[in-house]
């Protein structure tokens, strides 16, 4: 199974390495590419001002968030690491996002999270369509996904969007079929014990299907064989 976190922030303004802070942050869980149900969300105090056109672009103002706790405080910092475990972490213009979470998870004296965990939706847009403009609108766009409810810029709603846009980047819903073998339980518990695959990727019927044809269809294809195919058949190389 495979688990990954869908994830935006919005912050006071553009670099964390000037002292801006993350103030809302948002996750959506996916287990093999389907939604889970599953979110996570917080306010965050960022005990500083946000820049003007930051809050021109997400809506949120210091007073909405004087009453909020700060990132290290353990109902974010600690919910956060739990509910994101050691899931893949999806996010638009990963950099970005990462910089700011790594950034607070540091002055919470917290490990941060490595770039090997990331996956950009912004990289796979441009490798998907080179040339395009691939900002999250632009794809919403693209395919077809509602921006209805977007007024402004907001983690929670930014978060559905991309995990809409994610999967759609995966296949969306015209992912190919996965036709690889699957092993049945008693295939697999008979791998465990012998210490071979077994490589027919089926188990047997449950009941033999009845023979449909009737014993004139058998007789006339038999003389069939005999008549113009005779030892050539492919049905007398083949044991039945």
């Amino acid at each position: 199974m495979t688990r990954e976190i869908c994830l935006d922030t919005e912050t006071t303004g553009l670099d964390p390495k000037t002292g801006h802070r993350v103030i809302e942050i948002a996750c959506i869980e996916i287990e093999d590419y389907i939604p889970t149900g599953r979110s996570f969300h917080r306010y965050i105090n960022p005990d500083r001002d946000i820049d003007p056109e930051a809050e021109k672009v997400h809506g949120i103002s210091r007073a909405m968030l004087a009453d909020k706790p700060r990132f290290a405080d353990p109902a974010i910092c600690d919910a956060f690491l739990d509910f994101v475990g050691d899931a893949r972490l999806v996010a638009h213009n990963a950099p970005f996002d990462r910089g700011f979470i790594n950034h607070e998870l540091e002055k919470a004296g917290r490990a941060p999270l490595p770039q090997s965990r990331w996956t950009c939706t912004f990289d796979l847009a441009k490798a998907r369509f080179p040339g395009a403009y691939n900002s999250l609108d632009a794809l919403c766009k693209r395919f077809k996904i509602s921006l209805a409810e977007r007024e402004k810029h907001g983690a929670l709603i930014d978060t559905r969007l991309l995990a809409m846009v994610y999967l759609e980047l995966q296949g969306g819903k015209e992912r190919a079929l996965d036709l690889s073998p699957v092993q049945t339980s008693n295939q697999k518990k008979s791998a465990a014990a012998t210490g071979h695959a077994d490589p027919r990727g089926h188990g047997p019927r449950p009941r033999v299907l009845p023979n449909r044809l009737s014993a004139d269809e058998i007789a006339a294809h038999e003389a069939f064989v005999s008549k113009y195919l005779k030892d050539a058949a492919i049905w007398r190389t083949r044991s039945t």
